[in-house]
């Protein structure tokens, strides 16, 4: 009779414990927000070139903003679960292109939508016609953005290819800013200088048509997709975007009221723990952020 009542009070006991709620695909994920430098800045130091090429006071500013983004947007698992690097990336997309307007944030995004790959018009990722990497619109696109997992990551970790499809999707959102999607972002130009410009990317993408630049074929679509991806050359590759393209360059420093440092400066990797510390405090590596 003991060894009975026993039973039943562990299984009572068993039953009464709080069960761990498991993460499906399509839940919004909170997690805690890494507002701790240590855990936030060594993440985006091996992930995010931009960020590692910022001096000391800068990289403070920008981790504040990520956090800033996370506290103000969901980032919802469609078909895969998301992950922490996933949500500083995204974050990080965001900041980059409006690092120079600390006062200023996208009114027009809600929700990030993470699919684990490439998805079609119907966002679906298997079957047909799935081309589609990034997407933002109206409808009932508004406030929402649609994101490969996939073509996030691969957007960070390769740093030579021009591309980073994150970026291209927030540099739709600076554009839409003023209700029109077309490539004149009147948050970044004066209305008189709409106009020059405006001629001025038709130029551009007639270069593109004719075989004359190293800019995706894809900017040759419209002027809306010709400021988004030289928005990303700019912003992925500086160095070679200044070459190649020096009145462009000029131009987009006008517009995005800085110029991006050259990211291939400094290493990935993290520091030696007596080695000085990678986010230029002047203190050892593992006094500061590798505590």
């Amino acid at each position: 009779m003991i060894i009975v009542f026993a039973a039943l009070l562990i299984v009572l006991i068993y039953i009464s414990i709080p069960k761990k709620k498991k993460e499906e695909p399509g839940d919004v994920l909170d997690f805690p927000l890494p507002n701790d430098s240590e855990k936030l800045s060594p993440v985006l130091h091996q992930h995010v070139g931009f960020y590692r090429a910022l001096n000391h006071a800068e990289k403070k500013v920008f981790e504040s903003e990520v956090n800033e983004f996370l506290s103000k947007v969901h980032i919802a698992g469609m078909d895969v679960q998301v992950e922490e690097l996933d949500k500083i990336l995204i974050a990080a997309s965001a900041v980059i292109p409006l690092f120079a307007f600390p006062d200023w944030f996208y009114p027009n995004i809600i929700t990030v939508e993470l699919y684990s790959d490439a998805f079609n018009h119907e966002l679906e990722t298997s079957g047909p016609n799935r081309r589609i990497l990034g997407m933002v619109g109206g409808g009932i696109m508004n406030g929402r953005m649609v994101l490969s997992k996939k073509a996030l990551h691969i957007g960070f970790s390769n740093e030579t290819d021009k591309r980073n499809t994150a970026i291209h999707e927030f540099v739709h959102l600076i554009d839409k800013a003023d209700g029109y999607v077309d490539g004149v972002p009147e948050l970044l130009l004066d209305k008189h200088n709409s106009l020059p410009w405006l001629e001025y990317i038709r130029e551009k993408i007639a270069e593109i048509h004719e075989g004359d630049s190293d800019i995706d074929a894809y900017g040759g679509t419209s002027e809306t997709e010709f400021f988004a991806v030289a928005a990303e050359y700019f912003f992925e590759r500086p160095e070679l975007f200044e070459q190649k393209h020096p009145e462009l360059y000029h131009k987009m420093i006008q517009l995005f009221r800085r110029a991006p440092e050259v990211q291939s400066a400094g290493s990935k990797e993290l520091p030696g723990r007596n080695e000085p510390c990678y986010c230029g405090s002047g203190k050892k590596f593992k006094v500061c952020h590798g505590r």
